[in-house]
């Protein structure tokens, strides 16, 4: 992860290979700090650097509303991140129930995901903890045909430009984001509704005229 977003600086240990991540889940995120590209841990589902409670947890931020919306506007326009993944799950209805399909780049390299992050401090205990929340926007491409709404991923192109921390100009950040049409997307087990499964199988194609 750290050669491929060119990262400057490791700080976190290795989290391991997650299949299956769910919120509150410590993941792995790219920012920038005096500077120099950090890869380090963030924990999922956001919390607003002046919250003075532990909830909610906001685990995505619509791009339509996140330079306005009070939750979200300060870390847009200061701490926004690049999220790694090899993909994401999305859920179609069906006359047996959701189908859940697994999304990845049609030439197999991993994905940056838009995201925006917090510093949050408990108030009770005065323990620090990064949070992020994942940028979506409208389904584009063939990932339309499965889900109206999709993370927001950015191409290599667009990344330092994101991840400066002198772009104040919402304006100039919403315009980073551009409809990606090169995913492709392939049936899984519904293993992956449980989040407690969490295997490569959870990601492994499935022939739907045989699953039961």
């Amino acid at each position: 992860i750290a050669r491929f977003f060119g990262i400057d600086e490791v700080t976190v240990d290795d989290l391991g290979a997650s299949y299956n991540v769910a919120p509150t889940d410590s993941i792995y995120g790219v920012a920038e700090h005096q500077g120099r590209r950090q890869l380090g841990a963030f924990r999922w589902g956001l919390l607003p650097w002046w919250s003075k409670e532990k909830g909610p947890l906001h685990i995505n931020a619509r791009a339509e509303t996140v330079a306005s919306k009070p939750a979200f506007r300060d870390a847009f326009g200061r701490r926004r991140c690049l999220i790694p993944a090899d993909g994401f799950y999305e859920w179609q209805s069906t006359a047996e129930g959701k189908q859940p399909f697994f999304i990845h780049s049609a030439d197999g390299e991993m994905l940056a995901m838009a995201g925006i992050w917090s510093r949050w401090t408990d108030p009770e205990t005065d323990d620090a903890t990064s949070t992020v929340a994942i940028i979506t926007t409208k389904a584009s491409g063939r990932v339309a045909n499965l889900h109206e709404r999709m993370p927001v991923i950015l191409p290599k192109p667009l990344w330092a430009t994101w991840l400066d921390r002198e772009l104040r100009d919402p304006n100039e950040a919403i315009r980073l984001i551009q409809p990606v049409l090169d995913l492709e997307f392939h049936p899984v087990s519904k293993i992956v509704n449980r989040v407690q499964n969490n295997s490569p199988e959870c990601v492994m194609p499935i022939d739907l005229s045989t699953e039961t």
